[in-house]
C-alpha cells in the first residue's frame, strides 16, 4: 500500500493506493517548506494526516509538491513525514515532477502547469531533463493567473477593453484604481490577488478584447516556455486550474502554432495514482 501527496501551499491532496485503486483520498493544510518549518509540518500531519491511515499498512510515501525543488527543502518534508510514519521508504519530489508523471506517465513529452504561476519541463519518461525557468509572476509565469490578472488590469486601467468592462469590474469586486495600486504594491501576495481575478475573466471571455487579452497570454506562454523544447516530436500536456477553466482558449493558441496539444487536466493525481501503480 502506498501514500501519494500532490502538494500546494493553500492544500495538500493525499491518495491512499492499494494495488492501482483509491482506497481513501482526503486533503490537509498547504506543506510548502519555504513557508511552514518541520515543526509545524509535522504537529499538522499528526493531527489532519494519522487519523487517515491509521488503521492501514503503508509501505512507502510519494510526496509531490510545491517548493519540494531543493534538497535542503525536500528533507523537512521527508523529516515531518518520518516523525508521524516510521516507513523506510519516503521518497520527495517537486509539483513539476508530479505534474510529468501524471500527465506523460513513462512517455517522453512537455509537460506544464498554468494555475497561479506557471512552469514547463520536458520530461524523458522518468524525470525531468531541462526546465525553462518560470521567473515569477513579474519576469515570467506567462499564461498565468497571476498574470493574467496583471495585464487585465493594467489593461482595465488603461481604457484599453472594451467600453463598459473596467466599470463592471470594478463595482464587481468593489474597488478603485487607489485599492488596486494599494494591494498590488504594498500588500503581501499580490501575485495571489492578481489571480483571484481570473473568474471575472473568464466569465467575460466572449468580450473581444478580453478574449486577445488572454490568447495573447498563452502565446507567450508557448513562445517563451514550450517552444524552447523539442516540441515538434512530443505531445504537450497541462495541468492546473487556469489550464482547465480555459482549456478552449489554451488549445486553439496551441493549433495556431502548429503544436502538438495533448492532455489538459485539472490535477495530476490521477495520472500519479497510474504511475506509481504500473
Amino acid at each position: 500500500m502506498i501514500l501519494l501527496a500532490d502538494g500546494g501551499s493553500t492544500k495538500v491532496d493525499w491518495c491512499l493506493i492499494d494495488n492501482g485503486q483509491t482506497v481513501k483520498q482526503f486533503y490537509t493544510k498547504g506543506a510548502n517548506p519555504f513557508f511552514r518549518t518541520r515543526e509545524e509540518i509535522s504537529e499538522e500531519l499528526k493531527v489532519e494526516l494519522l487519523p487517515h491511515i491509521s488503521d492501514y499498512d503503508i509501505d512507502a510515501v510519494y510526496f509531490y509538491g510545491a517548493g519540494c525543488a531543493f534538497p535542503e527543502k525536500n528533507e523537512i518534508i521527508k523529516a515531518a513525514i518520518s516523525d508521524n510514519l516510521h516507513i523506510a521508504k519516503i521518497e520527495i519530489g517537486s509539483d513539476l515532477l508530479a505534474a510529468a508523471r501524471g500527465l506523460c506517465g513513462h512517455t517522453k513529452g512537455i509537460a506544464c502547469i498554468i494555475g497561479t504561476g506557471s512552469n514547463s519541463c520536458f520530461y524523458d519518461g522518468e524525470n525531468i531533463q531541462s526546465n525553462v525557468s518560470p521567473l515569477g509572476y513579474v519576469l515570467g509565469d506567462e499564461g498565468s493567473g497571476a498574470v493574467l490578472g496583471r495585464l487585465f488590469i493594467g489593461a482595465c486601467l488603461k481604457n484599453q477593453l472594451t467600453e463598459g468592462i473596467k466599470e463592471k469590474f470594478l463595482t464587481h469586486y468593489n474597488l478603485t484604481p487607489a485599492l488596486i495600486l494599494e494591494n498590488v504594491y504594498r500588500q503581501p501576495m499580490p501575485n495571489r490577488f492578481l489571480a483571484g481575478f481570473s473568474p471575472f475573466i473568464l466569465e467575460n471571455i466572449n468580450d473581444n478584447s478580453v478574449y486577445e487579452l488572454v490568447y495573447n497570454a498563452f502565446r507567450d506562454f508557448y513562445i517563451r516556455n514550450v517552444m524552447q523544447y523539442d516540441y515538434t516530436n512530443y505531445e504537450i500536456h497541462f495541468t492546473g486550474s487556469v489550464a482547465y477553466h480555459y482549456r478552449k482558449v489554451l488549445r486553439k493558441v496551441g493549433e495556431d502554432l502548429n503544436l502538438n496539444i495533448g492532455k489538459i487536466v485539472q490535477s495530476p493525481m490521477e495520472g500519479l495514482i497510474k504511475y506509481h501503480s504500473l
